[in-house]
């Protein structure tokens, strides 16, 4: 047999250059957006403070990109179209440090082998611009004298020409044009120190100046986002044990159908990381409605030597070496962010500045479990309840209001504050009998003062801004909901053992990760022991999960652990339980509330983390200004 294999032609050759150049290709190049990618990163890598790009045909007749950078010498220009040629790095030690966008030096070795391709460029010493030729068919490349600025100008036509099957691959010149100023718009936003303009057909479509300060940062990524995106944006930077993170995420209200609308840079490199997603949809996995996808711009700085940028030929993923750490800084970060939103953020977000304070003195409390001990650090040191007046009340023992108040809010306040204590308990370690209702002095609250309740559903409530409608069922179940979590991070988690161990088969790795983690498991309320190389008993799991299947549960944690070197479905599963509590245990539809039993609930929303969303990411809460009001009535028209 191995004979006529031989006889058959099949030994070893090596490739043509052509050939080669196009399977590297393959990888580099699939379709416009492919293209303009490299060239746009090799830009930037050059010092260019102004780019700009003329597209025709999404792309496919025409691609030009013309920059300002340093240029490339005469000497340099065919080695530019050579494979695994680069002026980026020089040995092992550059790669594991790389802080340019591009260094493999295929880029335009493959492009070229595809399109025909032109560069012409001048460095800043030069007395005139160079320019080299290349096409697919013929790999030699012409070099010749040309008019150019200080700077580099790289056109490529045709692209595919001469692989007509890869050509029909391509999508209508809509489609392909949106993917490409879609990484026009990535670049953009992780360099605003650089000027991009887009022309497709001769058509301005982005005009992008260069951003230096914190007004026109905002002004680009309002332009790439959205102004709707800004304004429903929280800031946040935090610095920490040599990772930073800094830019904006949306508020649970502003999330999408669809996850378009999520950027994350790592060292100002555009990356899709699924550690990064793991631990974005942690942070959201309260207050998101089903469905639903957050929005983001953030920017993730760390030390270049623990990145490894070099795992994938289009460099769009990244691997940590302490991966552990990473998602664990993020989720922390980002949990802890949106906590700390209440109300009176959401009424003024684009002047939101986040203030994320760690759960413990080390950087690796961040995590899953952080989210306990951070409650658990709420009940040593309680906050107090603010008080508030309302407009023209009295000192007397009962509340005055400017308006004639309906026969059910003329309630003693003993008794409404009785009717308090029952629905809306107070946090653990306030004081005994301590309420939120308005009767000391301040300004007015940021969901003011209650009104009325209508149909026994909603509470109409008047703030600054004009009212305020409250859903109060879904309201009181995030408080609720937020309460049973702190309750359950002060008395921990308890186990139940079981009657009857159950094995449970795995593999000797998984094996191996269950004895790693033992601690985390013992945390949780879970007893594991190893049986043998591929066998674990479970002998104790949470009591709150005692309905579960405790094999799936572990295996699915093990699974978690493995990939990302935590895991938070023990938690999910527990808030879940904790979530159906706090429903059963809000107050319901028709329920009757007197005005300060209405403003108890409006105080504690205002002291409640998550509080505009319900638990299962519904809004709870909207405001209408006057300017709503008066353009439903046509006022001033």
């Amino acid at each position: 047999m191995s004979e006529s294999v031989l006889n058959s032609g099949s030994r070893i050759e090596l490739l043509s250059p052509r050939l080669a150049n196009q399977i590297a290709a393959g990888e580099v190049v699939e379709r416009p957006a492919s293209v303009i990618k490299e060239l746009l990163e090799n830009s930037i890598d050059s010092g260019a403070k102004r780019i700009d790009v003329d597209v025709e045909q999404g792309g496919v007749k025409l691609l030009r990109v013309r920059d300002d950078g340093s240029g490339i010498s005469s000497d340099d220009l065919p080695l530019a179209l050579a494979r695994h040629a680069t002026s980026k790095i020089r040995d092992l030690e550059d790669l594991e440090r790389v802080m340019s966008l591009g260094f493999r030096g295929e880029a335009l070795a493959s492009i070229s082998s595809v399109a025909r391709l032109t560069l012409t460029s001048r460095t800043r010493s030069a007395e005139q611009a160079w320019q080299v030729e290349t096409e697919g068919r013929d790999m030699a490349p012409r070099v010749q004298p040309a008019a150019h600025p200080v700077g580099t100008s790289v056109e490529v036509r045709d692209l595919f020409f001469n692989t007509p099957a890869r050509r029909k691959f391509l999508k209508a010149e809509k489609t392909e044009f949106d993917h490409l100023q879609e990484v026009i718009k990535r670049l953009a936003l992780a360099r605003f120190d650089v000027a991009f303009h887009l022309r497709h057909n001769g058509k301005t479509i982005l005009s992008l100046h260069e951003a230096h300060d914190d007004a026109a940062r905002a002004r680009r990524v309002s332009a790439i986002c959205g102004a709707g995106f800004l304004e429903q944006a929280l800031p946040i930077e935090i610095e920490r044990n040599g990772l930073r993170l800094w830019g904006w995420v949306g508020l649970p209200t502003f999330s999408r159908s669809q996850a378009d609308l999520q950027y994350f840079f790592v060292n100002g490199r555009a990356v899709r990381d699924k550690l990064v997603a793991h631990a974005v949809r942690q942070a959201y996995r309260d207050v998101l409605f089903n469905g639903r996808h957050p929005t983001f711009v953030l920017f993730f700085e760390v030390d270049p030597s623990v990145v490894d940028v070099n795992v994938h030929p289009t460099k769009h993923e990244v691997r940590f070496r302490d991966g552990r750490m990473v998602h664990d800084f993020l989720y922390g970060t980002l949990h802890r962010a949106l906590g700390d939103v209440r109300p009176d953020d959401q009424l003024s977000a684009p002047i939101v500045t986040a203030v994320v304070r760690p759960s413990g003195p080390e950087a690796g409390e961040f995590g899953p479990q952080g989210e306990m001990s951070l409650a658990a650090n709420l009940l040593q040191s309680p906050q107090p309840q603010p008080s508030y007046t309302a407009p023209g009340s009295g000192s007397g023992a009962g509340y005055q209001y400017q308006y004639t108040p309906r026969p059910q809010s003329a309630v003693p306040v003993a008794e409404a504050q009785a009717a308090y204590r029952e629905f809306f308990a107070p946090l653990p370690g306030a004081e005994p009998g301590a309420v939120a209702l308005p009767d000391g002095g301040g300004d007015i609250p940021p969901l003011g003062y209650a009104l009325a309740q209508l149909k026994g559903i909603y509470i109409l409530s008047e703030n600054a801004h004009g009212l305020v409608l409250v859903d109060m069922h879904a309201a009181h179940e995030r408080i609720m909901y937020e309460r049973l979590k702190i309750a359950m991070a002060s008395e921990g988690l308890s186990g139940q053992p079981l009657l009857v161990p159950e094995s449970l088969a795995v593999s000797q790795r998984e094996a191996d990760c269950a004895e790693e983690h033992h601690s985390v498991f013992q945390k949780l309320g879970f007893e594991l022991q190893r049986l043998g190389p591929e066998t674990l008993a479970i002998r104790q799991i949470p009591a709150l999960l005692k309905q579960a299947e405790a094999n799936r549960l572990v295996a699915d944690v093990l699974a978690d652990l493995m990939e990302y070197g935590t895991s938070d479905r023990i938690q999910a599963h527990i808030n879940e339980l904790l979530g159906t509590m706090a429903c059963h245990g809000a107050i319901r539809a028709n329920r009757r509330l007197a005005l300060p039993e209405m403003n108890g609930l409006l105080r504690d929303m205002e002291n409640t983390e998550r509080s505009g969303q319900c638990n299962h990411g519904r809004p709870t809460w909207t405001q209408m200004g006057l300017d709503d009001l008066d353009k439903l009535f046509l006022r001033g028209r």
